[in-house]
């Protein structure tokens, strides 16, 4: 999820990360039984739930497979740009392949997640469609060969 640099953090209590650690687990779980776990009645959940949600702190969605969905190649790619960085990130993020964009320190300005269905639909967005937006001086692609690791439990440490 996006993060405002203009807005504040968000502190969570106890009771919210709990609920957030129960959706993290399973997100269909209910309210009720998440009620049960935090010691809260299922309407005082469904509230907090709905404030997490309004206030940009968390979402509640379907995490796929792109294997099992056909989508054969998922690469990171690594950009160059030249002039301001915000333009070429948001065209970039406009992409239906992309699904992630980070503006960075480094070697890099931006790194990017594309997920694409062939090696020749990957050539066709990195040539014809990346390499071609202004001020996009460079590219790298680090191809994926296996995922080991993915996790979206960070959030409530």
């Amino acid at each position: 999820m996006p993060r405002k640099s203009d807005k504040p953090a968000v502190h969570l209590d106890d009771v919210s990360k709990a609920i957030i650690e129960q959706l993290q687990q399973d997100g269909r779980r209910s309210y009720a039984a998440i009620g049960k776990v935090v010691g809260l009645s299922e309407a005082a959940v469904r509230q907090r739930v709905q404030r997490l949600i309004d206030g940009g702190v968390m979402q509640v969605v379907a995490v796929t497979d792109p294997l099992e969905l056909g989508f054969a190649r998922q690469a990171m790619v690594g950009i160059r740009v030249t002039g301001p960085l915000e333009p070429v990130a948001d065209a970039i993020a406009a992409l239906e392949e992309v699904d992630y964009v980070v503006v960075t320190a480094g070697s890099y300005d931006l790194l990017v997640e594309v997920v694409c269905e062939s090696d020749e639909h990957l050539l066709e967005l990195i040539s014809d469609r990346i390499r071609v937006i202004d001020g996009v001086f460079a590219t790298e692609t680090f191809m994926y060969l296996q995922l080991r690791k993915q996790t979206y439990s960070w959030g409530v440490r």
